[in-house]
């Protein structure tokens, strides 16, 4: 049993990477700290409360609120993408200010932060490590291995979703989650503990097609041209949150066939790594281009002289180089299957 900390900035693929994160068999998620990125951090906060209500998580999984801001520029947001509050156009999941929704939050006014709560996450067991996954820009990991440094040791590995080699996505070189605080994602990257780079190479590969779509919907209905109803309650509310974010990926970067479930990778990787295959390289990302703030600096011809650390002078990172995507879409089906039989949205 992998044990898994999920850092998000929920976000319709940050709601399919909590699913993954509550129902891979092999993987115990401790919690979830959230931080500014596809929308403002209050939003962010309830989106991940609502996601681990409407998935059935265990009670003791909370919410633990992060930075609001990245650590030296003004906070940005995706809109465009993910809807105002993040999870535009999803329908199903309980109202921010639900009870069932609060509880996850904790009382306010004894709010545990994120940083504290990775900590006390640690420390709750040292006999064990865990594995920190981000999927959202890096402000609370820099964050904590800056507050925390005597901690790294109870770390396996970072996990991110983020950047890309010689590809963008909010600008011509640079990836969302990278742009939105590139400081504090050279932080993590110069930390001397292995770090997992999921880049935008490998994510465009998992397409939500609408095959998947189908199975997603009904599982072992035919496909066809036309969509199936969705077999439950919970099956409708995924339906609608891949259509946005399928809609948004149509009119803002032409995909055609579906969208990416760019975050939902880290999770996978953690649960079957064999999955992906990766190589190791020297990563930095740029922090003062005029037309490539944000880019990750990935050295695949080896120029920079780097020791065999995985910290400031060494080759910091591995990068994934591509997916068994029929696998990867099993694995998601599957853990919907077992979200199905607890989802209290199906109640």
């Amino acid at each position: 049993m992998k044990c898994i900390w999920l850092d998000a900035d929920p976000g319709h693929d940050d709601a399919t990477a909590i699913l993954l994160a509550v129902h891979c068999p092999n993987i115990q998620l401790l919690g979830v700290s959230t931080v500014h990125g596809n929308a403002d951090a209050q939003c962010t906060e309830s989106n991940a409360a609502r996601c681990l209500y409407a998935y059935g998580a265990p009670q003791d999984v909370r919410v633990y609120p992060g930075a609001i801001k990245p650590l030296i520029r003004p906070a940005r947001h995706d809109p465009e993408i993910h809807g105002v509050d993040g999870l535009g156009g999803v329908e199903g999941l309980p109202s921010p200010d639900s009870d069932v929704v609060l509880a996850r939050l904790g009382a306010r006014g004894q709010t545990v932060r994120a940083v504290e709560g990775i900590a006390k996450a640690i420390l709750a067991d040292r006999s064990r490590k865990i594995t920190i996954v981000s999927t959202g820009p890096m402000t609370n990991i820099a964050l904590f291995v800056s507050v925390y440094p005597d901690l790294l040791d109870y770390v396996e590995e970072f996990v991110f979703m983020g950047g890309g080699v010689g590809v963008g996505n909010r600008s011509a070189v640079a990836e969302f989650n990278i742009l939105c605080d590139p400081e504090a994602a050279q932080i993590v990257l110069d930390i001397p503990v292995r770090k997992v780079m999921i880049p935008l190479n490998v994510t465009h590969t998992a397409i939500m097609t609408k095959p998947w779509q189908h199975k997603l919907l009904a599982r072992g209905a035919t496909p066809s041209d036309v969509l199936p109803n969705a077999a439950t309650n919970l099956r409708h509310t995924l339906s609608t949150l891949i259509n946005f974010f399928a809609e948004s990926y149509k009119s803002t970067f032409g995909f055609l066939d579906g969208p990416p479930l760019h975050d939902a990778l880290t999770i996978a990787y953690v649960c079957q790594p064999d999955m992906f295959s990766c190589k190791r390289y020297r990563v930095d990302i740029e922090l003062s281009g005029a037309h490539t703030s944000g880019e990750t600096v990935v050295d695949i011809w080896g120029y920079r002289s780097c020791d065999d650390s995985w910290g400031a002078y060494g080759k910091n990172c591995l990068v994934a180089q591509s997916l068994e995507v029929d696998r990867f879409f099993t694995l998601f089906l599957d853990c919907v299957d077992r979200c199905d039989a607890v989802s209290p949205l199906n109640s």
